[in-house]
C-alpha cells in the first residue's frame, strides 16, 4: 500500500473511532466480539508498535531537554489525574463510573499524541520523549494515584494494576526497542504500518467496550459525556497554560499540551477489564475518553498546523 494512503488512514483516526462507537451503539455485536484476552493482546500490540519507533537515543533526549520533558511528565500526573477525582464529583457519577474516570486520567500519554502532534506541526521528538517517559513511570504512577484517588469509592487493588500495567505496556515496549536496534531490516518493513495498526486496535478496543456497556452509557447520559469532554477539555487548556507560564515557548507549550490532554484509553480499558472485574462500568469512561480526546486533538491540530505553518 503506498505511504500516502496509510498517512491518510491513520490520520482518519478520529473518524474511525466515533464511527465505530456510534455503530457500536446502534448494533453492539458489530464490536462486541472483540473482547477479554483480545483486547489485552490488541494492547499489547498496539504498545509493541511504540517500541519499535524507539531508539535507546530518543530516552537520551531527556538529558537534552529535561525541563520540558519534566514539566509534561508533571503535569500529566497531576493535571489530569486531580481532574478526574474533582470531576466525578461535580457530576455526581456512580462510583464505578467516577473510578474509571479516575483511572483514564491516571494514565500515561497514549501514541496518539505522537500522531496529533505531527499533524500539528509542534515538536515531535519531544512528544515522543515525554510518552516514552510517562508511560515508563505509569508502572507505579496509574497504580498509585487509581489507589489513592479512587479506594475511597470501591476497592483497588494497587498491586494487581501495577502487574498489570507491567505485563501490558513495559514489557512489548522492551520488546520493540530491543527489535528496533537489533532487528533494524525486519523493524524498518513494520514501521510504516505501525501507526494504522494502532489505529485498527484502539478503534476495536474502544468499539467493543462501548458495545457491551451500551445500557449503562444510555443511562448515565449526558452527566458522563460531560465529564469525560470537561477531563480532557481542560486537561488540553491546563497543559498549554502552565507550560506558557513555565517555559513561555509556543511550539513547546503546544506539545506538552496535546501529551496532557491525551491519555493512553486503551491502557485504561485494559487495566480496568483484569482489575475490576465484578465492576464492568469502570472501562466505560475509558473507552469514552478515546473519542474525546481524538476529537478535540484533530481540532487543536488542525488549527495549529495552520498557525504554525503561516
Amino acid at each position: 500500500m503506498p505511504h500516502s494512503i496509510l498517512v491518510k488512514l491513520t490520520n482518519a483516526f478520529p473518524l474511525w473511532v466515533l464511527s465505530a462507537s456510534v455503530l457500536s451503539l446502534i448494533y453492539p455485536p458489530l464490536f462486541t466480539w472483540f473482547s477479554g484476552q483480545l483486547i489485552t493482546w490488541g494492547l499489547g500490540i498496539i504498545m509493541l508498535g511504540m517500541g519499535i519507533t524507539l531508539r535507546i537515543e530518543d530516552f537520551q533526549r531527556v538529558f537534552r531537554i529535561p525541563r520540558l520533558v519534566l514539566l509534561g511528565v508533571v503535569l500529566q500526573y497531576t493535571v489530569m489525574p486531580f481532574l478526574g477525582w474533582s470531576l466525578g464529583y461535580v457530576f455526581n457519577l456512580p462510583n464505578p463510573l467516577a473510578v474509571g474516570l479516575v483511572l483514564v486520567a491516571s494514565c500515561p500519554g497514549g501514541t496518539a499524541s505522537n500522531v496529533i502532534s505531527y499533524l500539528a506541526r509542534v515538536d515531535v521528538a519531544l512528544s515522543v520523549t515525554m510518552t516514552a517517559c510517562s508511560t515508563i513511570l505509569a508502572v507505579v504512577m496509574t497504580p498509585f494515584l487509581t489507589a489513592w484517588l479512587a479506594g475511597s469509592r470501591i476497592e483497588v487493588d494497587a498491586w494487581g494494576l501495577l502487574l498489570s500495567t507491567l505485563r501490558v505496556v513495559i514489557v512489548p515496549i522492551i520488546i520493540g526497542v530491543l527489535m528496533n536496534r537489533y532487528m533494524k531490516k525486519t523493524t524498518e518493513r513494520f514501521l510504516p504500518w505501525a501507526p494504522l495498526v494502532a489505529v485498527i486496535f484502539i478503534t476495536l478496543i474502544v468499539a467493543s467496550i462501548v458495545g457491551s456497556g451500551r445500557e449503562e452509557i444510555i443511562k448515565a447520559g449526558w452527566r458522563l459525556i460531560a465529564a469525560v469532554f470537561s477531563l480532557h477539555s481542560c486537561g488540553f487548556l491546563l497543559g498549554y497554560v502552565f507550560a506558557q507560564i513555565v517555559c513561555r515557548q509556543k511550539i513547546e507549550s503546544r506539545t506538552i499540551s496535546i501529551e496532557v490532554g491525551m491519555q493512553n484509553s486503551g491502557l485504561g480499558v485494559v487495566l480496568a477489564k483484569e482489575n475490576f472485574p465484578t465492576n464492568p462500568l469502570v472501562a466505560i469512561p475509558c473507552a469514552i475518553s478515546s473519542v474525546f480526546h481524538s476529537l478535540i486533538a484533530s481540532v487543536l491540530a488542525a488549527v495549529w498546523r495552520k498557525d504554525n505553518l503561516k
